[in-house]
C-alpha cells in the first residue's frame, strides 16, 4: 500500500521562509534539520554534536519531537523509521523491529515501564 505524504499548512505570511527544528542539548540550542525536511507522521535520523543519533518527527498538527534513534531492545538505530500514532492525546512511535512504542515527549516505552530512550526539548525557530 502506498500512502501519499500529508503536507503541513503553509506558514503565515509573516513567518520566515525557512524554519529550523532545534534541540536543547546541555545548555545550548542546536539545529537538527529544517522543518521542510520532515513529512508529518514520518521521521528522519540526525547526528547530534556528541556523535549520538536522534530521531526527529513532526506530527500532523505541526508539533516537532526528538528522541534517541536507538531501539533499546534490538540495539538497532531505527526509531526514525517507525510509524507515528497517538493514544490518549500523546504521540508515540512504534519501533520497526520490536514493535514497542515510545512516547515522543518523554521517551518512555509504553510497553515496558522500565525502559526509555533519551527525549529532547525542541523548538521551531
Amino acid at each position: 500500500m502506498t500512502v501519499a505524504p500529508e503536507q503541513l499548512p503553509p506558514p503565515p505570511a509573516s513567518a520566515p521562509a525557512s524554519v529550523r527544528v532545534e534541540a536543547l542539548l546541555g545548555r545550548r540550542w542546536h539545529a537538527l534539520c529544517e522543518l521542510g525536511d520532515l513529512t508529518p507522521g514520518r521521521g528522519v535520523a540526525v547526528l547530534l554534536p556528541d556523535g549520538q543519533q536522534a530521531a526527529v518527527f513532526v506530527d500532523r498538527a505541526g508539533r516537532a519531537y526528538a528522541i534517541g534513534n536507538q531501539d533499546p531492545f534490538s540495539g538497532a538505530f531505527v526509531l526514525a523509521r517507525g510509524p507515528l500514532a497517538s493514544a490518549g492525546g500523546r504521540a508515540y512511535v512504534t519501533s520497526p523491529p520490536a514493535g514497542r512504542r515510545f512516547d515522543l515527549t518523554d521517551g518512555r516505552c509504553l510497553d515496558d515501564a522500565a525502559v526509555s530512550v533519551p527525549a529532547y526539548t525542541v523548538r521551531l525557530r
